[in-house]
């Protein structure tokens, strides 16, 4: 029978906030050798977070009727992945549950700090966006048609760049309520399209084919199969389950169709390398470096090094990219504006000029 699966409410603040604290805290303690039970009902006495706080009563109650907490953990699959709860099993089949769970805590962190990375780096330009819209709209909507009035008595026709403007001005007072109604529209039905299989795998394979955020993207996940894979295969997690939890877990169904293509081939027997290659979106230098690790018998250790080289290189294009995204969007808010107040004062500029 299914184990039943909890719903509960904040789980993304939970994950945000409290998961790899609570991971650490748990190898560290049952490493220095406290019970798992002593150890979560000290977890639980002093969990700040009134939901996760239940979360761990819950599977403070599972340890305590007898069952391992790999179970109790299944149940929350919102927090604890598959991921999570196989390296779990892993370390309770193996007798290295605290050492496995060293290496999850490592994982976790590494990627919750990478995601913070790209959010910072994106919030600028959001912004920046953001600012630009709101701007523009309020002077087409408030601003231009007063302009317009001033040089509507003066009987001459108005400068192109600023007859389009006012054209544009008058447009939108007139349709603003067709226009929202097609941006919400569009917004629906883009997002049912995206809920689809066929729609999330097309949109998937469009962000990996973005300039910069795409090859971003890519890489970040690459870092995300060679790490993950590294440490449930060191965790004594099977290989053919081993990728088909990691392929879940990048966040791309173009990635995770490659990972599931390869998982059948290394089911018939062959190497991983040999698995990997020719399918989409699997790095050449990826590969080459795994047929390495397999025939040295390190292919953990030569993981590793994959997900650090890669984790190397999306630092370094977000650092780059982080750089140029300030002068880059100065310019941008800078034309946008200049272009419609330049229009707006044109008419008084050609004024001017025929006074002279």
């Amino acid at each position: 029978m299914a184990e039943r699966k909890v719903r509960v409410h904040g789980v993304k603040r939970i994950v945000n906030r409290d998961l790899v604290p609570f991971t650490k805290q748990l190898a560290s303690m049952t490493g220095a050798g406290m019970s798992i039970l002593t150890t979560m009902q000290t977890l639980e006495e002093q969990a700040e977070n009134p939901e996760f706080k239940k979360v761990l009563k819950d599977l403070l109650d599972t340890i305590e009727g007898g069952d391992p907490i790999s179970k109790g953990l299944s149940r929350y699959p919102k927090i604890f992945d598959e991921m999570y709860v196989n390296m779990a099993v892993a370390g309770e089949q193996s007798g290295q549950f605290a050492a496995i769970l060293k290496r999850l805590a490592g994982i976790l962190a590494s990627s919750s700090r990478l995601k913070r990375k790209v959010k910072s780096a994106m919030t600028y330009p959001t912004v920046v966006i953001s600012i630009s819209v709101l701007l523009c709209a309020g002077l087409i909507q408030f601003v231009v048609p007063v302009f317009a009035e001033m040089f509507s008595g003066s009987g001459k026709p108005l400068p192109g760049l600023t007859q389009a403007l006012v054209d544009l001005s008058d447009g939108v007072k007139r349709n603003w309520m067709y226009i929202l109604g097609g941006i919400a529209a569009f917004v629906t039905l883009f997002t049912k399209w995206k809920s689809t299989k066929s729609g999330r795998y097309r949109f998937d394979e469009f962000k990996l084919k973005l300039p910069v955020f795409g090859n971003l993207g890519h890489k970040a996940a690459v870092a995300r199969f060679a790490r993950l894979l590294a440490q449930m295969m060191g965790s004594g997690v099977p290989i053919l389950k081993s990728l088909e939890v990691v392929a879940g877990s990048m966040g791309n169904r173009v990635l995770e169709k490659s990972v599931m293509l390869a998982r059948k081939e290394v089911e018939q027997g062959n190497q991983l390398n040999t698995a990997l290659t020719g399918k989409p979106y699997m790095p050449i230098m990826m590969i080459r470096m795994i047929a390495a690790g397999e025939k040295a018998g390190r292919l953990e250790e030569m993981l590793d090094s994959v997900a650090d080289t890669y984790d190397e290189e999306v630092e370094t294009l977000l650092s780059t990219l982080t750089a140029l995204m300030e002068p880059f969007m100065m310019v941008f808010l800078g034309s946008i504006i200049g272009t419609i107040v330049v229009a707006m004062f044109l008419p008084i500029f050609n004024m001017g000029g025929l006074a002279h």
